[in-house]
Parts: structure tokens; sequence; C-alpha cells
């Protein structure tokens, strides 16, 4: 059997800038590295990377903290621009020959040109691409898609580096074809047409063709395509695992070929296992009867021996494992003899197939760890409430364990209602529903809004179920508009129109309210499609109009006060929410040209109600009639003191003057007697 390796094959310039970079900071101490998305397609060279401390993440928007890598394929402008928003420190790993893609898609789109981009449209490279003219690429991959383009004045075609050379001509002469003004830029990578090139020629002059490469991997799924067209027997792996060996060596001639993101490694192992094939044969009837197992996996395995250091387990694998004091529990310093002895069964967890010295590494304590996370997997699944303690509060949200299990709950998901301190949750346990769960990635995202919105949906139903226009309902104001005020009546919000809040004018409902007050407020309407409640506040009063005719009547002097002054007259109110015209012509006796000549705002005077409407809810009013009300009295208290007084004077001068005729009298009639005597 002779095998040929294709002259270009395996890692290309942007792959492995991408891992070296990748490792460059993996080796570097400080915060942890997160790939947004796989770092390249192959997940062996991926596992690899994440079992040396890699994190691949879907999504970044929980991120406090922390280094953050852009795979090889690139990110639309709009998530680098939120990285960049979020104080992440970004390393971008994107290809170069990508990364001048994206200039040159910005560039003519922001010239006005519309953008065609030649390739898969699910693919990550293309979904980047068409981020850098905002996402209003047209994205075509077969001439039934290049045929139903538009008529475009002026297109700018651009192609996913790793497109078939074939592919990329012919779909772009239909874009010329069918634009006005166009410019063709063939961006096919220099090394991924090599890559194609090596794989025609070799797949021509062999009897079978490997292919290694992921799966998902766009470069190596065309390298399979372009094999077949020259070469019948064509095998797409992942892994050396999954090598047909019985049927390949029927072959005389095999060729490989392996693409972008495919190790070296992985290659030189195709290669070894094919050529000691017969030698590994016998190996191979020894360890089928051996278990597979993976990283990750929890098995049963039986103690073999236990040290004060480590135990070791015997798992039916072609190796044993050995757990190491740190794998043991929790307690770091517990003694390994203490918790296990010879011959006990016992659960593992795979750290590692291989510890350097054949040994697979197992842990204990992870179990108990993975255990929780499966207690929580179930509760997720089942949508059931947990008890989350409050560890810190952070950027973003509160850090919190549940079960000895570390999640994340982002400050959006704390409360229905906006939350500007964090810090006041540290130490509480909140009561919270699990929202997004991975236990692979061992991510774990809790809500406590989501229990608050199903109390709040339990409380809008029963109102709901309750509502009737006229009934009286406690609420708080929850904020205020120039058009009214909108009311919490206990998950659903009713608003009262500012021509509802009191019975006079209101100008404006701040005059009346203010948020967070609690009132009482009648329903007016309601429609519960709509969602919508209508209510009153001065509906639970009563009417200062039905007040005012049941104290007061025609002919009543009262106090008022000057409201509105107009040409014609003036408003006086009354009593509050009740006011009387009083027209120009009663302001006076005296002629009055105009009201605010005599009359001002917030001028307290008594007026005489001189005439009720009821049917029109009008009050005339009279000034210069209440002054005749007041004058009169006195006047006829003045005319009659008037005329007492000179009566009496009269009385006591008549009185002084009798009793000085008496005595003149008296006097003289002695003076005569005296005169008599003298006489005789």
């Amino acid at each position: 059997m002779e095998i040929i390796i294709a002259k270009n094959a395996g890692f290309c310039f942007g792959v492995d800038r991408a891992v070296k970079m990748t490792l460059e900071e993996l080796d570097k101490d400080g915060e942890r590295v997160y790939s947004y998305g796989p770092l390249i397609h192959n997940p062996q060279a991926v596992e690899e990377l994440e079992e040396k401390g890699l994190t691949t993440l879907e999504s970044f928007e929980d991120l406090e903290m922390g280094r953050l890598i852009f795979r090889s394929h690139g990110v639309p402008e709009t998530i680098q621009d939120k990285a960049e928003q979020m104080g992440l420190s970004v390393i971008d790993c994107t290809c170069p020959y990508v990364k001048a893609v994206h200039k040159r898609v910005r560039a003519y789109s922001e010239k006005g040109y519309d953008i065609v981009i030649i390739g898969d449209p699910e693919h990550p490279e293309v979904v980047g691409i068409n981020g850098w003219c905002n996402d209003k690429a047209f994205i075509i991959n077969s001439e039934e898609e290049a045929m139903q383009l538009p008529k475009l004045e002026k297109v700018c075609v651009v192609s996913q580096t790793t497109n078939r050379l074939e592919k990329f001509q012919l779909l772009s002469d239909i874009v010329k074809e069918k634009s006005g003004e166009s410019e063709v830029f063939n961006t096919i990578c220099n090394a991924t047409r090599a890559r194609q090139d090596s794989a025609a020629e070799l797949a021509q002059t062999v009897d079978a063709m490997i292919v290694i490469g992921g799966k998902t991997s766009s470069n190596t799924t065309k390298l399979a395509e372009i094999s077949r067209k020259y070469c019948n027997n064509v095998y797409l792996i992942e892994t050396v695992e999954e090598l047909a060996l019985q049927e390949l060596q029927n072959f005389n001639t095999i060729g490989i070929t392996a693409g972008a993101s495919t190790p070296d490694r992985i290659i030189k192992e195709a290669v070894k296992v094919m050529e000691n094939y017969n030698k590994d044969e016998m190996m191979e009837a020894i360890e089928s009867s051996f278990k597979r197992i993976n990283r990750g996996e929890v098995l049963k395995g039986t103690v073999l021996y236990v040290t004060n250091n480590e135990v070791m387990v015997n798992i039916n694998y072609k190796s044993d494992g050995i757990i190491t004091r740190d794998e043991l529990s929790k307690d770091g310093d517990v003694n390994p003899k203490d918790l296990f002895k010879v011959g006990d069964e016992i659960d593992v967890f795979v750290v590692k197939l291989d510890d350097g010295e054949g040994n697979v590494v197992l842990s204990a304590k992870r179990v108990g760890f993975i255990k929780d996370w499966e207690v929580l997997e179930e509760s997720f699944k089942n949508e059931e409430i947990v008890e989350a303690k409050v560890i810190n509060a952070v950027k973003g949200g509160l850090t919190v364990m549940v079960n000895s299990v570390n999640g994340f709950m982002p400050a959006s998901q704390i409360s229905m209602s906006y939350v500007s301190d964090l810090n006041q949750f540290k130490g509480k346990t909140l009561r919270a529903k699990i929202i997004d769960f991975d236990i692979q990635k061992r991510r774990m995202i809790l809500s406590r809004k989501a229990i608050e919105k199903t109390e709040s949906d339990a409380k809008r139903k029963a109102l709901w179920e309750t509502i009737e226009v006229g009934k009286t309902l406690a609420g708080t104001v929850q904020r205020l508009t120039d058009f009214g005020a909108f009311v919490d009546l206990g998950g659903i919000d009713g608003l009262i129109h500012i021509s509802d809040l009191a019975w006079f004018r209101v100008k404006h409902p701040s005059d009346v309210l203010k948020e967070g007050d609690k009132v009482e407020v009648k329903v007016l309407a309601f429609d519960m499609d709509k969602n919508r409640i209508s209510l009153g506040l001065k509906q639970t009063t009563e009417e200062p109009w039905e007040v005012f005719v049941r104290d007061y009547k025609v002919g009543d002097v009262i106090e008022g006060e000057i409201v509105n002054i107009l040409d014609f007259g003036a408003f006086v109110r009354v009593i509050k929410g009740v006011d009387g015209l009083l027209h120009v012509s009663q302001i006076s006796k005296e002629h009055v040209e105009k009201p605010s000549d005599v009359l001002k705002l917030g001028q307290k005077l008594m007026v005489k109600i001189t005439e009720i409407n009821e049917a029109d809810k009008k009050i005339s009013l009279s000034a210069k009639d209440a002054i005749e009300d007041s004058v009169e009295p006195a006047e006829a208290e003045m005319e009659a003191e008037a005329v007492e007084e000179p009566i009496a004077e009269y009385t006591a001068v008549e009185e002084t003057v009798a009793e000085e005729a008496v005595v003149e009298e008296a006097e003289a009639e002695e003076s005569v007697a005296g005169d008599d005597e003298e006489t005789k």
C-alpha cells in the first residue's frame, strides 16, 4: 500500500496564526480566555485547546471579565463594537485574508454599491462579511439564486475565501450580466486554491482519497467534492478512528489531503495507522475487549490500592485510572485512606485520558459536582424555583450559588422594575428560576424577574376576573404624563385621564398627584382584549356642585376668590370645584369699565348668590348686592340711634328747664314774701 500526501494540505496560514495566538494567550497568567464560537472548524483541535484552558462561548453578553478571542472566520462589525463597548480585552484572530474582505465590503458599501457575497449564508465567515455592510448583502450559493437577483445598478461581488474557483466565476458572471456597473473581486484564498488544485491533481492518480477535517468545515467538504470528481473512492473523516482500514487495504495507492483547520498531527496519525495496519490487527483484538471512554464521562470503577496521596482505580480500560489527593474531595486536607479502601466500587469522572505516563486521570469530587449540575438540569427542565445565594455584585449583575454550583443573574433579570443598587442583594438568598442552562459549558443563568412576572400574571388574571365598572380599587401612582396618571392596580396599570383627576380644572396631573402616591380610584371602563382600564379619582368624592346646591341658596352671601378675570366679568370660586360668574355690572355700584381695573387674581371678596341654574350648573354672583346687604343693616342701626339720641337729649333738657323753673318760682315766691314783710 502506497500512501501519498497532497502537496498542499492541513493548516492554512490564517488557521495556523489563530491557533498560535490562542496558545500564546493561554500561556499567560491572569484572566480566563474565551473564544466567541469555535476558534476553527476542527472539533479535535478545539477540544485540545479547551483542555489547555480555552472556553468556547456562543454569546458573550454575560461575560464580565476575561480575554475574548474572535475566531479565524471573523465577526460582524456590530459584534466587534459591542465587545469594545463592554470594555472587554479582545484578541482578534480573524484571518488577514478575511479581514481584507471586511474592509473592501465596508468601503464599497459606503460608496453606495450593493454587495453580493458568493458563499454559504450559514457559514460564520459569510455571516461576518455581511456584518460589515449592515447585513444588507445579497448572498448567493447557486445558479438559481444568482438568476433570482434583482437588477442592480452598482454592485460589488466578493467570495467566501474557501469557495471553488469554477463556482465563483460562474456565479459572478451571472451577477455581472444582471447589473449595471460591477466590481468583481476574487477573494478566494490563494492557499485554498492551492489546496484544491493539489487535491484534484492527486485524486486523478490514486485508487482512493482520504480527506481529513471537520465535517462542518466548508473548505474540507469542498476538498471532498473535488476529489470525487476524479476518484470513485473518497473517505471524509475527522479522526483516525474513522478510517475504514479493511476497505483501504484493498487499494494499492491512497491519497491524503486535509482541510485548512486540520492539525498536522492528525494527518501523521492517519499515515502511521495505515502503515502499521498489519501490526495493529492483533492489538485491535486485545483493545476491543476494553470499553471506550471519553473525557468528561462518569464511570464506575473498583479501587485497586490507596496511598496517602492517590487512589488507583480499575475502570475496565486498557490502562488504570488515578485520583490525586486534590481530586478526592472538596476538603483538600482529607486523607485518601479515610475515604476509600481496596475493593470499593466508586463513581469517577474522567479528567484526562492520559497523564503522560499512560494512566487515566480521574476525579471523585467532580462526580458530586456533576450530580449537582444534573439536579439543577432537572430543575431547569421542570421550570422549578430554586434558592440562589448572592455571592457578589459585579458589573452587569449578581454572582450566585445554587446547591454549590455557581451561576449568574444579569441585572436585567433581578426585578421587573429597574434596580440601581446591586449591592443591596449581597448575602441575600433570592428565589429564582433557571432561564439558561448548559451542563457542558457549565453555564447557568438565573432570573428573579421570571418569578415576579409569574406572580404578576396571576394577580393580573385575578384582577381581570373580578373587575367591574363602578368598583373602587386601591393602587399606586406609577408615572405621570401630560394627559393623565398611570396607576398600578396590582399587576395591571390603569389610566386616570387628566379630566378625571379632580372636579376642578387641572393644568397638569402633578398639581394633584405625585409618583408613589397611594390612591383609591373608581373603574369607569375597561377592555380586557386591549388591556386597558379607565379610572377616575374625582369620582371617589362627592361632586362639588352637588355639595353647593345642597348647602347654599339664592340670596346667601359668601366669601369667594377671584380665579379668572375677563373683559365681561370675573369668575369667583365659591367652594373648591365650583365657580360663579361675577358680571362686570355686578362688581360695584359705581361704573366699572374693566374688571381688571378693580379686581386681581387671588383676591378674596364677599359675593351674593343671585341665581343658581341647576340645569346648566351655572351661578350668577353680585358683589355690589353683597355690599348693599352688609351696609343697609348698619345704616338702619345708625338711623335708629340718631332718632333716639335727640329724644333723650330733649327729655333731659326739658327736665332741667322744669326743675329750674320750679326753683325760680320758689325763689320768686320767697322774694315776694320778703318784700311783704318789709312792707308790713
